[in-house]
C-alpha cells in the first residue's frame, strides 16, 4: 500500500478571498483535514462548499494525536493541515507533525499562501532585504532579555503581539530601545478596519494610548541604525 501525503495549507488571515485555487483543490481532494479550531475552519469550508472530515490538531493535543495521524498517513490517507489563519507552523502548531512525517519518510507538500507578517513588513516601509522573524515575545520570563537583544539588531525585526499586551510592549521598547527607534504596528490585516501605525516609539505609543485598539498585532521594528529618508 502506498503511503499518503501531508499537505500544509495556508488559509486567509481575514478576507476569505485570500486563498489560492490550489489550496481549495487540495482541501477538496484530501481524505481529511486537521484544524487548529474546527469551528473556525468550518466557516471557511462551508463558504467554499467543501465537506471533509475535520479533526482537531492544536497545541494542547498535538503530542497525543501525533502517532495516530502518522499511522493514518502510512496507511494511505492524504491529510491537510490548516490553522485558524495564515500558514500552519508559523507561530502555530505544525512543526512537530512535519518533523514526524519526515522521520517516517512521509512526503510533505507545503503550499504557499497567506501569512500576516509579510504585508505588515511591506507596509512598514522599513528595509526588507534583511529581516528576522521573532514570533511572539515571551509573556514573562525572558521577555526583557529578548527585547534587549532586539534593541541591538541591525536587521528589521518582526513580532506578533496580542492587543492586551501591545501597550506594555511599546512601553518596554521605549525603555530598552529609546523613544526615537522606528516601529510599525499593523492590525486587522485584510479586514474592514485594517490599520497600520508607523513612527517613532514615542509617536506610536501616544497613538495607541489615546484609544483602545483591537485585533491581533504585527509589530515591525526598524533596525538599530535605520534612519528615515
Amino acid at each position: 500500500m502506498d503511503k499518503g501525503k501531508l499537505y500544509i495549507v495556508p488559509t486567509p488571515i481575514g478576507n476569505l478571498e485570500d486563498i489560492t485555487l490550489r489550496a481549495l483543490n487540495v482541501l477538496k481532494e484530501v481524505d481529511s483535514i486537521l484544524a487548529e479550531d474546527t469551528r473556525t475552519s468550518s466557516v471557511l469550508l462551508k463558504h467554499y462548499e467543501i465537506t471533509k472530515p475535520l479533526k482537531s490538531y492544536h497545541i494542547h493535543n498535538e503530542h497525543k494525536v501525533l502517532a495516530p495521524i502518522i499511522e493514518r498517513i502510512n496507511e494511505g490517507e492524504n491529510i491537510a493541515l490548516v490553522s485558524d489563519a495564515g500558514t500552519p507552523a508559523i507561530s502555530d502548531p505544525g512543526y512537530l507533525l512535519v518533523r514526524e512525517c519526515l522521520a517516517n519518510e512521509i512526503e510533505v507538500e507545503a503550499l504557499p499562501g497567506a501569512t500576516a507578517f509579510v504585508p505588515a513588513l511591506i507596509k512598514s516601509g522599513f528595509p526588507t532585504d534583511r529581516f528576522v522573524f521573532e514570533g511572539f515575545l515571551p509573556h514573562k520570563k525572558g521577555r526583557q532579555t529578548r527585547i534587549k537583544e532586539i534593541a541591538e539588531e541591525k536587521r528589521t525585526v518582526i513580532l506578533y503581539e496580542s492587543p492586551h499586551r501591545i501597550n506594555k510592549a511599546v512601553e518596554q521598547f521605549k525603555e530598552f530601545m529609546g523613544e526615537d527607534r522606528y516601529i510599525s504596528i499593523s492590525r486587522e490585516l485584510t479586514k474592514l478596519y485594517e490599520e497600520t501605525i508607523t513612527g517613532t516609539v514615542e509617536e506610536v505609543l501616544v497613538a495607541i494610548t489615546e484609544r483602545k485598539i483591537k485585533g491581533e498585532m504585527v509589530v515591525v521594528v526598524a533596525g538599530k541604525d535605520y534612519k528615515p529618508v
